[in-house]
């Protein structure tokens, strides 16, 4: 699946806030969001429209896509599907996205940001179930263990993952052990434990248009 290669702190510029794309940095002054937190380009600035409406609901969905790494036709699948499931589809769409297994290394916290933990998935770093799946968005479900590899456990970016796993709290739906890195999931997230600032109501109003 194709995945977004441009600058990604002006995807937080744009959105005006922290969506935690860049690990560390994220947590330092070197952050773009604490110096400029207004739009990128030329008229970022100066021109600040007031955004109702239909611009509500986009930036809502552009919000979710950036924070979770998905392109807009994966992002439609994702809504499509909880559309057909029975449930509140709002709630359902950001369980689909939660439990990616990308996301879920990065909230174990294996990895300093979700780009990071797509990396080392694809590059076969990570277990489920003891066997190694390199799809970033392979669904897990619940029960199910996730692991770093034996071999991968000394690579430089899972080891400072590991020590920078205090600026995350843990969701109460996994629970880790940090020093053999494995984690399992508990249960699905609901949207309480999600604690993401986005309002997917509106994401849900923007395509049933």
């Amino acid at each position: 699946m194709a995945r977004y290669t441009g600058p990604v702190c002006r995807l937080c510029r744009r959105e005006t806030m922290k969506l935690f794309l860049k690990g560390e940095k994220c947590f330092t002054s070197k952050c773009p969001v604490e110096k400029r937190a207004f739009p990128p380009g030329q008229h970022g600035k100066d021109r600040r429209p007031k955004i109702v409406g239909y611009g509500l609901q986009l930036r809502e969905k552009q919000k979710a896509r950036r924070i979770y790494g998905v392109l807009e036709a994966q992002f439609r699948n994702y809504f499509e599907r909880a559309a057909r499931m029975p449930g509140v589809t709002g709630e359902l769409l950001l369980r689909q996205l939660e439990t990616r297994l990308d996301n879920v290394v990065y909230r174990l916290g294996f990895a300093t940001s979700r780009p990071q933990a797509r990396q080392l998935v694809r590059h076969g770093h990570i277990l489920v179930g003891g066997r190694k799946v390199n799809i970033p968005s392979f669904q897990v479900r619940q029960g199910q263990q996730v692991s770093v590899r034996e071999a991968s456990r000394n690579l430089v970016p899972v080891q400072h993952a590991r020590e920078m796993a205090g600026h995350q709290g843990l969701p109460t739906w996994l629970e880790v052990d940090r020093e053999q890195f494995v984690g399992r999931i508990l249960s699905l997230p609901g949207r309480e434990e999600a604690g993401l600032p986005v309002q997917e109501q509106m994401i849900v109003e923007l395509y049933s248009k």
